[in-house]
């Protein structure tokens, strides 16, 4: 009787919990496993189960390196004080080993990585192609030509070339994406889990709120510094937190950055203060949220706001990536 029970419980869809061997006898999993079926139903104890509307399908990854500018509009060092190329490497590494877990979980998953590189020297293209090391990930050259008459002329080099990046990141979003697109740079390291977690998270929240949304991998420590009201929300494996500002790092699907198209083409047409102003203005409008604790780490200087997460172990993360 119990098995024809678990039986018709599984043609239903339902799922049984048995507290007393802590195992779900329709999933035959113990309670402790990764319960949530990707596309299908996310289950978090003691919350029960979500029925996935929102389906992701695919995500394009697109990573923007500058492996020559040390520290973009600052003159302060970043943790730990190595030349930037160390920084891009391992924060390659760290995307390259949180895509590696992700792809181990969802097999079927279509992930695609581009690198906008930002006029590298062959030295240090040669050391992300031997970081790469076969994986499918395209280097794409940043064509700053091709931006001369769209970005305002600036007061730096440096600053025009950091807009022009960032635009043509944008740009192989909208062109190149399916479904999901996370835009990211080289001086984040990334725990293992973070795709897989950004991923799971986002079809669970998306489904619940009936709607696309942003979601930023870092928490930084800038979001506690005014006391601003905020909703918990909980992902696949942690609570995240709505927020109204971000870098520009981020998540978001292809519905959202075409419907928001002019507020990031006027992100990159000049240089606003804040950097991020008219990505934040989208905020005020869409839902945009954070890990606690965070799931990847900002490398600036150990006094930025802008930076380093709380309650995250930055030597190992940094040594475990080198």
């Amino acid at each position: 009787m119990k098995k024809l029970f678990i039986k018709i419980c599984k043609k239903l869809g339902f799922e049984i919990i048995d507290q007393n061997r802590f195992i779900s006898p329709t999933l035959n999993k113990e309670l402790n496993d990764d319960l949530s079926i990707l596309n299908k139903k996310s289950i978090i104890l003691p919350l029960g189960e979500v029925k996935i509307t929102r389906s992701v399908s695919s995500i394009l990854i697109v990573i923007r390196v500058n492996t020559e500018v040390e520290v973009w509009d600052q003159n302060k060092k970043r943790l730990f004080g190595y030349p930037k190329i160390d920084y891009s490497i391992r924060s390659i590494n760290s995307l390259i080993s949180s895509i590696d877990f992700c792809q181990m979980k969802y097999p079927n998953l279509n992930i695609k990585t581009i690198i906008v590189d930002d006029h590298s020297t062959d030295k240090n293209l040669d050391k992300i192609n031997n970081v790469i090391n076969g994986k499918k990930i395209e280097i794409v050259s940043l064509n700053h030509e091709k931006y001369v008459t769209r970005i305002k002329k600036q007061k730096t080099n440096e600053t025009f070339s950091n807009l022009a990046s960032l635009l043509q990141s944008f740009e192989i979003g909208r062109d190149n994406g399916d479904d999901l697109i996370f835009f990211t740079e080289d001086d984040y390291l990334h725990s293992q889990t973070m795709l897989q977690e950004m991923i799971a998270s986002y079809e669970r929240i998306a489904s619940q709120v009936g709607k696309d949304i942003f979601m930023c991998p870092s928490d930084y420590p800038f979001l506690y510094m005014n006391n601003e009201k905020t909703n918990i929300l909980i992902g696949s494996n942690r609570h995240w937190r709505t927020i109204n500002k971000t870098l520009c790092t981020f998540l978001t699907s292809k519905k959202l950055l075409n419907d928001y198209w002019e507020s990031f083409l006027k992100t990159c047409e000049d240089r606003h203060d804040p950097f991020e102003k008219y990505i934040n203005k989208i905020y005020e409008k869409e839902i945009c949220i954070s890990p606690m604790k965070s799931l990847s780490l900002h490398l600036t200087n150990v006094n930025s706001s802008y930076g380093l997460a709380p309650f995250v172990n930055y030597k190992k993360l940094w040594d475990e990536n080198k």
